[in-house]
């Protein structure tokens, strides 16, 4: 029996003939998604000037990008049954391609908002794929690393991201901050024309449009909702009806989902308590993350004045840790499991959000750096090892489900984590009488308190999760 369990946990799901060539197309593609997802945070109060538009709208820049990959991340899982790894894959590198040169050559505000939401469509396409696969080409021994090595191109690129984005401003204009994209997509093109190959099996269900259209507006509703806020206030009408809808088109959604022959997201696996803990924990460190991000960087233009190429900089030591984090986590949890690593991780990021409320006009440069430091080594410590505890918790089909899952609700809490940061960033601003550099920073302030809200959530729910017993 000993030997048959070693053998099984020496064999992937599917036999491919270089897994590693295979997941280049998609890590390649990944990163270049998760870049975008948040190059432009740095770059953001210099397109205000350029553009011509305020705070609340060009936010809209990260939280529009998001809500698309939310939208289309629960449609990942029917794209796989319809068309094969390849076709998605080849489809979406295209697609960021397009998304990148329109928004490079845009005009207006508005044409480079619709660059940047074509392009969320393929990051929708990709990311989920990426773990989808990896799932199913490496062996149980190796997933751990496997799985670390997928966290830290999710984990590396937000955080170098403002360094690049900072060093590229420095000389460059902002169009070069797509332009830049190009050659990346270039390369991961012709690596899923070279050696990607089909993981499993086209089986053509029945399409269900009212899931899809529930999907679609209930999601939509909801992120736009919290956008809205920040401009149009918490007691607006406006708001307080998309958030409405949002909710019950979503209830039904799920209520669709859960009784249908074949749902569009197998929502029945959040029975299992392991997918259910991990999850939620994947969620709130990504919120942790896409919060701080967006918080930080303008925190060092308008509350420090410091300069954009210097933000970058500043940024450097995070986004090296981050990537050092998270490569070094999966196989952490090859050997010790979730439990402790994300207890860990976690109680890091709580002291890392205490020294970003600790800041003022004043602070000392090295830290802000430490600060960044701390937070960038708890979230990636948590990210891999939650994620891999989920997925491995669900079997055959339902693991690809569970990846689409947990993607979808990370660019949902992104979107309305950004969306919420930005309204408390406004309400903070509003309510102090200091000049405006001090005001923009008793704003930050207040923003800061949802990455540490949301970090002592997560730890809450790792003290609490009966899943962890069941590890070994």
């Amino acid at each position: 029996m000993e030997q048959q369990a070693a053998m099984a946990a020496s064999k992937p799901r599917v036999i491919v003939k270089h897994p590693a060539l295979a997941m280049a197309s998609m890590l390649i593609g990944a990163f270049v998604g998760m870049f975008s997802e948040t190059s432009l945070n740095i770059a953001l109060p210099s397109l205000m000037v350029s553009l011509g538009v305020n705070t609340a709208t060009v936010q809209w820049l990260v939280t529009g990008y998001m809500l698309v990959i939310g939208v289309v991340l629960p449609l990942n899982s029917l794209m796989t049954k319809w068309f094969t790894t390849r076709q998605v894959v080849i489809f979406g590198l295209l697609d960021f391609l397009v998304g990148a040169v329109i928004a490079a050559l845009a005009p207006t505000f508005s044409v480079l908002l619709f660059g940047r939401m074509i392009q969320g469509i393929a990051t929708g396409l990709i990311l989920p794929l990426m773990f989808t696969v990896a799932m199913q080409v490496f062996s149980p021994a190796k997933l751990g690393a496997a799985m670390g090595a997928c966290a830290m191109v999710i984990m590396f690129a937000p955080a170098i991201g403002p360094t690049l984005t900072g060093l590229i401003l420095a000389k460059l204009s902002w169009r070069w901050l797509f332009w830049a994209f190009v050659p990346f997509l270039v390369a991961a093109l012709i690596f899923a024309l070279t050696s990607l190959e089909n993981v499993g099996k086209l089986s053509k269900p029945k399409i269900d449009i009212i899931s899809i259209l529930s999907s679609v507006v209930g999601f939509a509703s909801i992120v736009t909702a919290v956008s809205f806020a920040s401009s149009h206030g918490w007691g607006s009408p406006l708001v307080l009806g998309l958030l409405l809808l949002g909710v019950i088109v979503l209830a039904v959604y799920t209520y669709r989902q859960v009784h249908i022959k074949t749902p569009i997201l197998n929502l029945k696996i959040f029975a299992t308590p392991a997918f259910r803990a991990g999850a939620l924990m994947v969620m709130l460190d990504f919120g942790i993350i896409l919060s701080a991000m967006y918080i930080l960087p303008m925190y060092m233009q308008k509350g420090l004045l410091l300069p954009v190429a210097m933000t970058g900089i500043i940024m450097l030591p995070g986004g090296i840790v981050n990537a050092l984090v998270s490569a070094v986590s999966g196989r952490l949890f090859d050997h010790f499991g979730a439990k402790w690593l994300t207890r860990l991780g976690f109680f890091i990021a709580i002291i890392g959000s205490i020294m970003l409320l600790m800041t003022s006009t004043h602070t000392a440069v090295i830290f802000v750096i430490a600060a960044h430091v701390v937070l960038m080594i708890g979230c990636p410590l948590a990210m891999s090892p939650a994620q891999t505890h989920a997925l491995n918790a669900l079997a055959g089909p339902t693991a690809g489900d569970g990846s689409t899952i947990m993607n979808t609700m990370q660019q949902i809490v992104g979107a309305i984590s950004t969306a919420l940061a930005t309204s408390l960033l406004g309400i903070g601003e509003a309510a102090s009488h200091a000049s405006a550099q001090g005001a923009f920073t008793a704003g930050v302030h207040v923003a800061v308190y949802l990455p540490l809200v949301l970090a002592v959530a997560a730890l809450i729910i790792t003290f609490t999760t009966r899943s962890f017993k069941t590890e070994r």
